[in-house]
């Protein structure tokens, strides 16, 4: 009887993983840091060496953009570390292969699959290191999002130092509205966060806590007092909009329009042009916030009001889903093989898909204990997530909604659950609000 084929999953969850071969990595770093990175102007200040580490070490950093492994690799080399990347980029044919030689270990965000960590940990038994972003997602807004809860107790249990990579600049040099480059300066600090003993005598909790406040970040804020002039190519405000959906002079949404250096809102045509240091220049009788961060978080503000106020609020939009492959590679850097359309809808009890899927009719239904944040792996025109450990990409197709859905199921799940708790120093938005339950045991 023949043999039936496998899968690329099913390859891909048969892969073992070793220390990286160190001919093959002197090349990724000639390639990533030697020729492609000197265009990023970064700027190295290494406060403690990980090359004095012999064993086992992690290393984490803040994932400001889609290019930070270059600057890890920068910062730590010689020291050879196997990096995490998202599971449904090890599908694509342009990285397929890199993926395999440089031994990636893939990770499914924000789903608690077993592969990456039995892939962490055979790589830390060899001696080696890990490099990874505890927040599962590179930054949306240019700050940093709450790492992944049950980071702090995963490192108590790996029990070697763990090294941090700081990223500054990085987000508006590579931001998730538009794909562009843009060139400034940027900067790398790298020190050691936690010793083993350090570990030992925290807990988990206390371990995530002292993360979120190093992490603690944002770029735009950080740009204010830099003064640093950037390269944007005359396209610094280009989708925008895909996060500043709400115009803050009339309060329509999806009106706004990022187009070259202007945001115009094109029911009331206030808005604003923002010049080559990031800075919002308001048109005259507009109401801007100082940056866009500023403009998601009022946004933030208006979601966590909304949905209290309303027991039956329901958002829908019509949309195009995506899964991966089973034989053959994503060709022509897309992300996943359309499969079907129909309509989702985000409401109290999760999200739903009502639609068709490889020509048959198809459901799935998200709750909050299931669905915390959501992922926007290459930019903010789609998004994706796990159904039952399976990769979608979620395609609007009638309104560039991404910015608000996002902001609808955090905001949704904080009401409900709240296991991915916003940060402590975040605390007055919900003030005198009703606030989920602690843990998903409850």
């Amino acid at each position: 009887m023949k043999k039936q084929k496998l899968t690329l999953q099913e390859k891909l969850a048969k892969r073992k993983f070793k220390i990286q071969n160190k001919f093959l990595y002197g090349i990724y770093k000639f390639i990533m840091v030697d020729l492609v990175s000197k265009k990023y102007h970064m700027h190295y200040r290494i406060v403690d060496d990980i090359n004095e580490e012999k064993g086992a070490c992690v290393v984490i950093f803040n994932h400001l953009s889609r290019i930070d492994h270059s600057y890890v690799l920068g910062a730590t080399y010689p020291k050879r570390h196997n990096m995490l990347a998202a599971y449904s980029e090890f599908f694509r044919s342009h990285l397929a292969l890199v993926f395999r030689l440089n031994q990636v270990i893939p990770k499914k965000q924000y789903y608690n699959d077993v592969q990456s960590i039995k892939g962490m940990t055979s790589i830390l038994r060899q001696g080696g290191c890990v490099a990874f972003a505890p927040e599962g997602l590179c930054s949306n807004y240019g700050s940093n999002k709450p790492i992944v809860p049950g980071t702090g107790k995963m490192l108590k249990h790996f029990g070697v130092p763990v090294y941090f990579c700081k990223l500054e600049g990085v987000y508006l040099q590579n931001t998730k509205v538009c794909l562009d480059e843009r060139y400034g300066e940027t900067y790398c600090t790298l020190t050691k966060l936690f010793t083993p003993e350090d570990l030992k005598a925290k807990t988990g909790d206390e371990i995530d806590d002292i993360i979120n406040e190093k992490f603690r970040h944002d770029d735009y804020a950080w740009q204010k007092e830099k003064r640093i002039k950037w390269k944007t190519h005359g396209r610094i405000c280009e989708h925008l909009e895909d996060f500043c959906y709400k115009c803050p002079t009339c309060g329509t949404e999806f009106e706004m329009e990022g187009k070259g250096d202007k945001i115009v809102c094109k029911h009331c045509g206030h808005g604003a042009r923002m010049n080559d240091y990031y800075e919002f220049l308001p048109f005259e009788g507009s109401v801007i916030p100082e940056s866009p961060l500023a403009w998601v978080e009022q946004e933030r503000k208006d979601i966590i009001d909304e949905i209290r106020a309303d027991e039956h609020y329901s958002y829908s939009e019509r949309v195009k889903i995506g899964n991966l492959p089973k034989y053959h590679t994503v060709r022509k850097k897309g992300t996943s093989e359309l499969t079907g359309e129909g309509l989702l809808t985000v409401d109290h009890k999760g999200m739903h898909y009502d639609g068709t899927r490889y020509g048959e009719p198809f459901r799935f239904d998200l709750s909050y204990r299931e669905l915390y944040t959501l992922i926007t792996e290459q930019d903010a025109s789609f998004f994706n997530l796990y159904v039952n450990g399976e990769y979608f990409d979620i395609f609007p197709q009638e309104r560039r909604s991404v910015g608000k859905i996002y902001l609808l199921v955090e905001e949704m799940h904080r009401l409900h659950v709240n296991f991915y708790k916003n940060f402590k120093w975040f605390d007055d938005l919900y003030e005198g609000k009703p606030l989920g339950i602690d843990n998903l045991t409850k």
